[in-house]
């Protein structure tokens, strides 16, 4: 199935066709999937493959429940994520509107009913929908459903499996108050074991078919500007930290967060480490936030 990912590449001049390069041949989950990477901007996009809407209504995104008891979150990193997101965004949750687009099983928006006005959900995999709503989630499987407007618009590791991306985030301005904010967190291009290491076991790892676009901070920015956004800030944070990647660079797979590497990250290894990445621009995620 074909995508506007190129097409919204060039429109918003975040590749020239001359610098576009294969970067593989091959995705973890796909050996003959081609994706490429513009050299110089060093934005990563596959062009011309989509999974389909189906694979996602029964539930391929995000839908494996680990064995082990993570207190009703998905997994490991769903609970880890979910705690880390609520302090993060704290003050654009506090008596606020809120919509997660593309919510999942809704972990952030369980978190967040404590703080928020009230929370919506926007999930099209079938078999969330009813647990979304039986914990007091507004939830839909289009935004288009809802017939009020938001303070905040969430857009968590979503915007890089959408096909059409700004075609959906002009749709969805739409559905933002005057003076709300969207916010945006994808992964980031230019990740400390892809781009700077260049470890090519964690390259095998982090390709995805389903991730048509890694953005870098100027892609993020240029598709929001295109769309229509102002006053865009964009940072890097750190989801893996060291332990994540000194696992990476002795056993060559992911996990380390979760042995005993992990004993190592006191508060000020974690914070210092981070750090050092942002001032490089090598973290693992970026977080665009912007107003209407």
């Amino acid at each position: 199935m074909k995508t506007n990912i190129y097409n919204d590449l060039l429109k918003t001049k975040s590749l020239d066709p001359a610098n576009v390069e294969i970067f593989s041949k091959s995705t973890r989950d796909k050996k003959n999937l081609i994706v490429k990477i513009d050299k110089i901007s060093g934005v990563i996009f596959i062009e011309d493959y989509f999974v389909g809407n189906s694979e996602y209504f029964e539930g391929v995104k995000g839908s494996l429940i680990e064995n082990q008891n993570f207190d009703d979150y998905e997994n490991f990193e769903d609970r880890e994520d979910s705690l880390r997101r609520i302090q993060h965004f704290k003050n654009l949750i506090l008596n606020k509107d809120i919509c997660d687009f593309g919510c999942g099983r809704g972990s952030f928006l369980k978190l967040a009913k404590k703080y928020a006005r009230k929370v919506h959900g926007v999930e099209i995999q079938k078999n969330y929908l009813s647990l979304l709503n039986s914990n007091g989630i507004n939830a839909e499987h289009s935004i288009q459903n809802f017939n009020t407007k938001f303070d905040t618009l969430f857009l968590l590791h979503t915007l890089e499996h959408l096909p059409n991306q700004i075609q959906v985030l002009e749709e969805i301005k739409n559905y933002i108050k005057p003076k709300g904010k969207i916010v945006i967190e994808v992964p980031h291009a230019n990740e400390f074991l892809l781009r700077n290491l260049k470890l090519e076991e964690f390259k095998n790892f982090t390709l995805w078919s389903q991730h048509l676009i890694l953005h870098t901070k100027e892609s993020l920015t240029n598709f929001l500007t295109y769309s229509g956004y102002k006053n865009i800030s964009i940072e890097g944070i750190q989801r893996y930290n060291i332990a994540n990647h000194l696992y990476w660079l002795r056993h060559k797979k992911p996990g380390g967060h979760k042995t005993d590497l992990a004993k190592l990250e006191t508060p000020e290894l974690v914070e210092e480490y981070s750090n050092s990445l942002k001032k490089i621009n090598a973290s693992d995620t970026l977080i665009a936030t912007a107003d209407v």
